[in-house]
């Protein structure tokens, strides 16, 4: 599959690689992560500026209509450069969380504040023991009057650290793996009794793990209908293992040309490496991978823009077998390069590792691959 893109969907593609290409190259971005705060604002409200953050949002609610194929032009780009601004977390899991399950009030008072850049938002639902499960919750929330007061922990939450408000999910009824009872709620990350216990990624990114002592939410800040939460999350993971895989998708495709580049220049025994057989089959099998891993991410998302009934299953299928695919590609091309694949300086090994935890956000290709089964 080669879909054909409009003449709007080209337009946003070119800016983007145009300001990545002359603001955001690989010396920039190791300067950005290397900061106190591992994130560049004046980045994301340039991301802002030219309308990456209001891209995926229905014109209904102030966005530019883009839906998920806007989604997929702008993840494929940030994977070509290892953006490492919360675009997944903010727009794409918090955005369209509240896009989709938040009340007309919610919509307003959160919606323009993603849309401008002026809000960074992220959502805290994995558990040390829940593995990739929305519905084993430990997190409670019980209710106080007019208040939900939330008690637990939430494990490994990708850029909390830089996040102003938290989408956490909490149990309000039900046992621990009840798929009914979860519900979703709107946190202030500086509210009282809420610790944020911060670290570095493997890929350079910041996270946390949060700890809730009876954190005080007003009723107004439960998102979506009470006990529903875990619905609202299956959609959200199916948005998000698009975005991945189109992210996944532009790392794989730096990776192949870097490997192309350096079989060229890479002399032994008097001969461009290149010019040896087996290298040669082995950098075919990266592009048919590759090219393969372009047709599913396509795939999934026209399927989901279409709403069609299968998309959860589509998504599955493709996180296992984009993410087999990246991980194949990513190996070969820090083989293909030798000791110097893994060192710092090469972003080689930056893609390796930006790869890596791709494969293991929202479910790595084992899990997906029997969720797949399943759904048969």
């Amino acid at each position: 599959m080669d879909i054909q893109l409009t003449e709007e969907q080209e337009l946003l593609r070119s800016s983007i690689q145009r300001f990545l290409r002359e603001q955001y190259d690989f010396d920039e971005r190791r300067k950005i992560v290397a900061t106190d705060e591992g994130w560049s604002r004046k980045h994301w409200s340039a991301f802002a500026e030219l309308g990456l953050c209001a891209a995926p949002f229905r014109e209904s609610s102030g966005g530019l209509g883009g839906g998920s194929l806007a989604t997929m032009i702008v993840m494929q780009e940030f994977g070509r450069s290892l953006v490492v601004e919360p675009y997944l977390e903010t727009v794409v899991l918090a955005g369209g969380l509240i896009e989709d399950a938040g009340s007309p009030e919610q919509r307003e008072a959160f919606l323009p504040k993603i849309m401008d850049g002026s809000a960074i938002w992220t959502l805290a639902w994995a558990e040390g023991r829940s593995r990739y499960d929305f519905d084993n919750v430990t997190t409670t929330a019980r209710r106080q009057g007019d208040n939900f007061v939330l008690s637990g922990t939430k494990a490994a939450v990708i850029g909390a650290p830089w996040a102003d408000k938290l989408i956490v999910s909490a149990r309000t009824s039900g046992g621990p793996r009840d798929r009914a009872g979860v519900s979703l709620f709107v946190v202030d990350r500086h509210s009282a009794n809420l610790h944020l216990q911060s670290f570095k990624t493997v890929d350079g990114r910041r996270a946390a793990e949060l700890t809730l002592m009876d954190v005080h939410v007003p009723g107004s800040q439960l998102l979506g209908a009470e006990g529903e939460g875990v619905a609202a999350l299956e959609v959200c993971r199916d948005r998000a293992i698009a975005a991945l895989c189109a992210e996944a998708v532009g790392a794989m495709s730096v990776l192949n040309s870097a490997s192309l580049e350096y079989s060229k220049a890479r002399k032994q025994f008097g001969a461009a490496i290149g010019t040896f057989q087996v290298l040669q089959h082995r950098m075919v099998d990266m592009f048919i991978a590759l090219e393969e891993s372009i047709s599913l991410t396509q795939h999934l998302n026209l399927s989901l823009a279409a709403r069609e009934p299968n998309g959860s299953k589509l998504a599955s299928g493709a996180k296992s077998k984009v993410g087999n695919a990246a991980r194949f590609v990513a190996e070969q091309a820090v083989q293909l390069h030798g000791g110097m694949g893994m060192s710092d300086e090469l972003n080689v090994g930056h893609y390796f590792k930006r790869i890596n935890s791709i494969n293991i956000q929202f479910g790595d290709p084992t899990y997906h691959l029997m969720r797949y089964a399943q759904q048969n």
